[in-house]
């Protein structure tokens, strides 16, 4: 199995869509999967996901079941006992210097994720995903997938930075802290996972390319830089 996840296009977050930008790279995207070999297709219910599959979906006539756990993940974290930040927002200085959040199954004991509500939003989030493998073949054993029901299906998931960082940890067994912040994925950026199985019944999935844009450069269209902050500290007083 292959699962792409596709991050939407340059967002216009006041009106959940795209900006001009965003749709054409949208159509550049859609350029490229037009090409691919691709089963099924899913999206997230918001609409900035929605508007990067659309030109896709029109061209193929296919559809994209919604997928509510594919929303964009909101989970946050208690960062001094009042202020609550999303998760994927916190200074470098208070999370790098905290172990337990860089261990995979310690990381719900640290102090900043026991007093938000993050555990529960990324339970919800591997609930969904668990189930969808599981209703297409490949069942969570421990750390490593039961094959059921063996395929080369490629997947599509249309959705969102922080989501696909989730999706991401809980697949290859990373701390979901490291994965949003230590990962930047630009807009319409494709990122595939595959399945390995070296053992009969046995598989994992491996990350064969993260964040994607090639068809962005085919076409000479600059990456935007939405998602990401400033390299330069001094460019925050500037702006």
């Amino acid at each position: 199995m292959n699962i792409l996840i596709i991050r939407h296009g340059e967002p216009n977050y006041a009106i959940d869509s795209l900006t001009e930008k965003g749709w054409r790279e949208a159509h550049y995207l859609a350029d490229r999967l037009c090409k691919m070999k691709i089963d099924e297709v899913y999206c997230s219910p918001l609409g900035r996901a929605k508007d990067t599959a659309k030109e896709y979906l029109e061209r193929t006539g296919r559809t994209a079941p919604v997928l509510d756990w594919l929303c964009e993940f909101r989970g946050k974290l208690d960062v001094d006992g009042e202020t609550k930040r999303i998760a994927w927002d916190i200074m470098p200085k208070t999370w790098r210097n905290r172990p337990l959040l860089h261990e995979k199954d310690h990381w719900t004991e640290d102090e900043l994720v026991q007093n938000g509500n993050m555990i529960e939003q990324y339970q919800r989030v591997v609930d969904g995903l668990d189930q969808f493998l599981a209703e297409h073949g490949y069942e969570r054993d421990g750390d490593c997938y039961k094959v059921v029901r063996p395929n080369t299906d490629t997947i599509v998931f249309f959705c969102h930075f922080a989501i696909q960082s989730v999706l991401i940890s809980r697949i290859l067994g990373l701390s979901p802290v490291d994965t949003l912040h230590d990962f930047s994925a630009y807009p319409t950026s494709i990122t595939t996972l595959s399945t390995e199985e070296r053992e009969k019944g046995v598989a994992i999935f491996r990350c064969n390319g993260y964040g994607d844009i090639s068809h962005l450069y085919a076409v000479g269209e600059e990456p935007s830089p939405k998602g990401r902050y400033q390299e330069v500290f001094e460019e925050e007083k500037t702006e």
